[in-house]
């Protein structure tokens, strides 16, 4: 059996979880707190990963970032990037196709304090970015801890998106999830089952463990 695919895979999930950390965080303080009228628009285009089948997603990705379109021209001539099927185009579908799973979680969390926190730091002279970070996140271990968790087995169970943007290269774009419906294809079942197995194993302890974590800390809160 090839271990590239999860190898790629898992390499993957640990880049965009933790490029959604430093996304994901503000965008939801800004949406848990904000009054904007703009707050309502956002939170769609945020949620529409949830609902939208993501070969659409990928799709829209292939024409917007191809080297035939303007926009895929001047991201490669100005940046030296190609994001059409690499490895930096699997990274950038996987923020976007996983976002809501990182702000949404965090968004709750931070919606769901009290209005003091916020104030008495106000209050002490602490500007918003730091009360942010040292007095709001902390309170809301849970929901960042269900947010990273979230972010990390979305992607490493992605199909469609990393398909359409990345295609099926071996050792460049060739993820877990592509690695199995090829084995499936070439009907080598047994293959396909211990990439199977190992995807189901690895999701299903870091489910656990968030599960086991969080119910900790809640009794711990009612203590």
């Amino acid at each position: 059996m090839d271990w590239e695919p999860l190898i790629l895979t898992l390499k993957l999930a640990l880049l965009t979880t933790g490029l959604l950390l430093i996304i994901g965080i503000p965008l939801a303080s800004w949406l848990a707190f904000s009054t904007s009228k703009l707050k309502p628009v956002v939170e769609t285009l945020v949620s529409l990963p949830l609902v939208l089948p993501p070969t659409v997603l990928g799709f829209y990705m292939l024409v917007a970032f191809s080297p035939n379109n303007a926009f895929g021209t001047w991201i490669n001539e100005w940046f030296g990037l190609r994001l059409i099927f690499s490895f930096e185009g699997l990274v950038l579908g996987s923020i976007l196709y996983s976002l809501p799973f990182m702000v949404q979680p965090v968004q709750s969390g931070l919606a769901g304090l009290p209005k003091s926190y916020r104030e008495a730091s106000y209050v002490l002279g602490k500007s918003k970015w730091v009360t942010l970070i040292h007095v709001l996140l902390p309170n809301s271990k849970p929901a960042l801890l269900t947010g990273v968790v979230l972010s990390f087995a979305h992607t490493i169970g992605e199909f469609g998106v990393v398909l359409m943007i990345g295609g099926n290269i071996p050792g460049k774009t060739k993820v877990a999830s592509i690695a199995i419906y090829d084995e499936v294809e070439a009907l080598q079942y047994d293959t396909a089952n211990i990439y199977s197995l190992i995807l189901l194993g690895i999701t299903f302890c870091i489910l656990l463990t968030t599960y086991l974590v969080n119910g900790g800390y809640l009794k711990n809160i009612k203590r």
